[in-house]
């Protein structure tokens, strides 16, 4: 007599590690000056629990991205009695910041530098330059609009 082999294999390979480590952190923010200082604290301790530790490069350039997108919000995205939305996620070695506003009329521009008659307006400039790249896009129910930034956080 002879016996079947068995259909499946005698030990299972354990799964494989994913290829990536992938991040995620949302939280929706009192459009007020205050709620833009605490989604800046909140992300700055989020990157450092993420593996960025605090005063380093990558950390501060991205505290700084999300304290201007932040403070645009609640400037420029003001809805009265909105929140807005702060979103952090990394993938790999990418971090990405989203905040979310509910005014969809005022677009984000960037401003000239040397225009000696604008106040403020320079945040952007500061993103732009900080970032790998940077957008924004509408939000899709119409009610307002993300801004975006990304950054590669790999030692150089």
């Amino acid at each position: 007599m002879t016996s079947n082999p068995s259909p499946l294999p005698a030990r299972i390979a354990p799964p494989a590690q994913p290829r990536f480590t992938w991040h995620h952190f949302t939280m929706r923010f009192s459009s007020t000056p205050r709620g833009a200082r605490l989604a800046r604290y909140l992300a700055g301790e989020r990157l450092d629990t993420w593996g960025i530790p605090y005063e380093s490069d990558a950390h501060d350039a991205l505290t700084l991205i999300v304290a201007e997108l932040s403070a645009n919000a609640v400037s420029h995205g003001l809805v009265p009695g909105r929140d807005f939305r702060l979103r952090l996620s990394a993938e790999d070695a990418n971090v990405r910041v989203e905040v979310t506003d509910t005014r969809g009329e005022r677009l984000p521009m960037l401003n000239d530098p040397s225009a000696d008659d604008q106040e403020g307006g320079r945040g952007l400039l500061l993103v732009a330059a900080l970032t790998d790249q940077w957008g924004w896009f509408p939000r899709a129910d119409g009610s307002g609009k993300t801004v975006w930034a990304s950054l590669d956080v790999r030692p150089l």
